[in-house]
């Protein structure tokens, strides 16, 4: 197997990786909280954190060095449409990301103290979660974006 198709298993994977953790994370973490059980949406939360950085980060990191390599490689220039486009909404579901990471750390350790006082989840909780889920929605229908551009690499005009 050549160097870009090396390059391409490898990119093709970690996008797989990248949005498969994202949805599952999204599956586990939508319904435990709606569990109403605070040992649950504890458990669930940390292991979603987990995931993000087991998985999530390192696949959002090799995603732009296999697929900049790639283009390279291929002869296309970064302003080529639809690879123009496929970064944009990359960067755009980034930047849904990086708050929704900040929020599911508030509310593991939120559902942590919980769990240890034996107490109900407060409204910062409830407040986090959905903001979690508002900025997951758009930044997984981006990268099903992504998807298509990668596979169709369609002649788009920007």
């Amino acid at each position: 197997m050549n160097l870009y198709l090396t390059l391409k298993f490898i990119h093709i994977v970690s996008s797989v990786v990248l949005v498969g953790t994202g949805f599952g994370s999204a599956y586990y973490m939508y319904f435990a909280n709606r569990s109403n059980c605070v040992r649950t949406q504890h458990h669930v939360a940390r292991l979603v954190v987990k995931a993000d950085w087991w998985f999530t980060t390192p696949a959002i990191i090799i995603q732009p060095a296999t697929g900049f390599t790639m283009a390279y490689l291929a002869g296309w220039p970064i302003s080529t449409p639809w690879i123009a486009a496929s970064l944009f909404l990359y960067l755009f579901a980034g930047a849904c990301w990086l708050p929704v990471l900040w929020l599911q750390l508030r509310m593991a350790e939120t559902s942590e103290m919980c769990v240890r006082q034996s107490c109900d989840l407060p409204d910062s909780y409830w407040h986090h979660m959905r903001y979690w889920e508002r900025l997951g929605y758009p930044a997984f229908i981006a990268m099903l974006l992504v998807f298509y551009l990668m596979v169709a690499k369609p002649d788009i005009s920007l």
